[in-house]
C-alpha cells in the first residue's frame, strides 16, 4: 500500500492503551517508498548490531586436562573443519555451525586469588570477571569495585537509539544482599553487568516482570494485579489502535503485525499458565520462587529467550546479558542424565567418571541455545531475519572453581558472509596445561601478576582514548575488552 500512496509511519510507532505500550516490529511502511532515500533508510533500519552475553557458571568438563584431551568442549581442529563430537558438550550446535566461532584457550585469570586473603573465593569473583575482565575488590561493604562490563560498553554505542539501552536477565535466585563468603559482597555473584566499576546492575529473574517492563502492562502495580486476576491480555487494551494501524498497512505488513502480536500473546499466555500452575496449591520444586518463575529450567530458559526475541524484533533494546546460573548453586538437572548437583559435579577431582557426569550438565545447558537461534532465524526483519542480520551472541562458561582455559562458542552474525571456525587464543592468554597458574616462587608469581595488571592498565587507557570513556579512579581495574574477530578466513 505504501508503494502506491507514499505514506510512511515512524519506526518508533507504539500502540498505546490504558497503561499498555506495545512497540512494533520493522515494517515496510516505515520506509519511504520507491526512492533512493527509501532504499538507504531500509538499509539503515536493518543494519543494526545486537549483542547477547550468556553466562554459565562452574566451568566446563572440557576445561581440565583430561576433558581437553577428549575434546569435550573445544574441537580438536583449528579453522573451519572442526568437528563437534557426539560425546562432547556442543553437538547440539552442529546444525548451526556456519554461524559458530569457537574461541579456545581462554581463561578468567582475573578471578584468581592475587593475595592470601583472597584464596578460596574464586566462586565469588568469577561472575564479576566474566564481562569486565577485572579483578574485584575484596569487600562486603558498599565500596564495590571491579570494572565496566562489556555489555555496557557496547550499550553506550548501540543502545542510544532504543527505549531501553540494555536488559539483564537471570535464571536463579540472585536477590541476596550484603556479604557472601570469603569477604566478598553478594553483588559480585549476583550480576554480570556493571554500568561502572562500582555500579552493579540488577538482573530480572521473573518472566512476568520482564514482560511488564517491555510492554508497560498496566499503569501501576495495582492495575497489573487486577489485569492478572481477570486473566486478560494486554492486547485487549489496544484493539482499536491495531485496527486503525492496519488501515495504513499493505498485506505483507498486516500479516507481519498479526504474527508479531500473536507471538506477544503466546508469551503472555505461557506466563499466565506458569502463574496459574504455581498458585494452584500443588507442591513446587522451587517453593521460594515467585509465581511467575517456572520450576522447569528448560521452560524458564525458553521464556527468557522468547522475551529477548520480541525485544529485538520491536527494537526496544539491542543489548542483553543473561546469567543462567549462580556460582556455588547445587541445582540438579535430571533431564541432563545425571542427578548430581551442578556445583558438586563441577568438583570432579579429575576423576574420569565424574568429569563425564559434569559434561552431561554442560551438554544439557548448551542444548538450550538452538531454540534461541531458531527463534531468531524464523523472525523476519525486512528482507532478512534476526539471526542473519547483525546479532552477536557471546556464550561462555564464565565461572569456574579454578579458573583455567576454556573455549567460548560464539554464534556471531556477520553482515553478508558467514564462516564457521575454531580460533585459538594466543598462548599468553592461558594457564599452563598441567594446571599450575604460574610457574616459579611466590615472589615471581606476584611479579608476573603485577606485570599483568600493568599490561591491562595500558590497554584500558588506550581503550578510554579510543572510545571516549571517562577516566577511572582506579585504572588498574579498568576492563580489558577483547573485541570479537570480524575478519573472514
Amino acid at each position: 500500500m505504501q508503494i502506491l500512496t507514499g505514506k510512511t509511519i515512524p519506526r518508533r510507532t507504539f500502540l498505546r492503551g490504558l497503561g499498555v505500550t506495545v512497540a512494533l516490529p520493522y515494517l515496510d511502511a516505515m520506509v519511504p517508498a520507491a526512492s533512493i532515500l527509501g532504499k538507504k533508510a531500509a538499509a539503515a533500519a536493518q543494519n543494526k548490531t545486537r549483542f547477547v552475553a550468556i553466562e554459565s557458571v562452574h566451568g566446563a568438563a572440557g576445561s581440565n586436562t583430561w576433558g581437553a584431551s577428549k575434546y569435550l568442549w573445544a574441537p580438536q581442529k583449528v579453522g573451519r573443519e572442526f568437528e563437534l563430537i557426539p560425546e562432547g558438550a556442543l553437538p547440539s550446535l552442529e546444525p548451526w555451525r556456519k554461524y559458530l566461532t569457537i574461541v579456545s584457550n581462554t581463561d578468567t585469570r582475573m578471578a584468581e586469588a592475587f593475595n592470601a586473603p583472597e584464596i578460596g573465593g574464586d566462586h565469588f569473583r568469577s561472575s564479576a570477571v566474566f564481562l569486565t575482565q577485572s579483578h574485584p575488590k575484596q569487600t562486603q561493604g558498599s565500596d564495590l569495585y571491579v570494572g565496566t562490563s562489556m555489555d555496557q560498553i557496547i550499550a553506550r554505542h548501540i543502545g542510544e537509539d532504543t527505549a531501553i539501552p540494555s536488559m539483564q536477565l537471570c535464571i536463579e535466585n540472585l536477590d541476596q544482599a550484603g556479604g557472601c563468603y570469603y569477604n566478598y559482597a553478594c553483588a559480585y555473584t549476583d550480576t554480570i553487568s556493571w554500568a561502572s566499576p562500582s555500579e552493579p546492575l540488577p538482573m530480572i529473574r521473573n518472566p512476568r516482570v520482564a514482560f511488564d517492563l517491555l510492554f508497560g502492562a498496566g499503569a501501576n502495580n495495582a492495575d497489573r494485579a487486577v489485569n492478572r486476576k481477570k486473566n486478560t491480555s494486554i492486547l485487549d487494551w489496544i484493539t482499536g489502535e491495531v485496527s486503525t494501524l492496519k488501515t495504513n498497512l499493505g498485506p505483507s505488513d498486516r500479516q507481519r503485525v498479526d504474527q508479531y502480536l500473536e507471538n506477544v500473546r503466546e508469551l503472555e499466555r505461557r506466563i499466565q499458565a506458569v502463574e496459574a500452575r504455581n498458585t494452584s496449591g500443588e507442591a513446587r520444586e522451587l517453593p521460594e520462587a515467585p509465581a511467575g518463575i517456572p520450576d522447569s529450567f528448560e521452560e524458564h530458559m525458553k521464556l527468557m529467550f522468547d522475551f529477548q526475541v520480541l525485544a529485538f524484533e520491536s527494537d526496544m533494546t539491542r543489548v542483553f546479558s543473561f546469567k543462567t546460573g549462580r556460582d556455588a548453586s547445587s541445582r540438579a538437572y535430571p533431564e541432563s542424565g545425571t542427578n548430581k548437583g551442578f556445583h558438586p559435579a563441577s568438583h570432579h577431582g579429575g576423576r574420569e567418571a565424574n568429569i563425564l557426569d559434569f559434561n552431561l550438565i554442560n551438554r544439557y545447558h548448551v542444548s538450550m541455545l538452538p531454540y534461541f537461534l531458531q527463534r531468531l532465524k524464523e523472525t523476519q526483519e525486512g528482507d532478512s531475519n534476526l539471526l542473519e542480520d547483525h546479532d552477536r551472541i557471546r556464550l561462555a562458561d564464565g565461572g569456574r572453581q579454578h579458573p583455567q582455559p576454556s573455549p567460548l562458542p560464539a554464534p556471531a552474525a556477520r553482515p553478508r558472509q558467514w564462516h564457521a571456525r575454531r580460533q585459538h587464543a594466543p598462548q599468553g592468554a592461558r594457564r599452563h596445561a598441567d594446571g599450575q597458574r604460574f610457574p616459579g616462587t611466590a615472589p615471581q608469581v606476584r611479579a608476573r601478576q603485577h606485570e599483568e595488571l600493568r599490561r591491562l592498565d595500558w590497554r584500558a587507557r588506550h581503550q578510554r582514548l579510543t572510545c571516549g570513556c571517562k577516566p577511572a579512579r582506579h585504572p588498574e581495574r579498568e576492563p580489558h575488552v577483547i573485541s570479537e574477530n570480524r575478519t573472514s578466513s
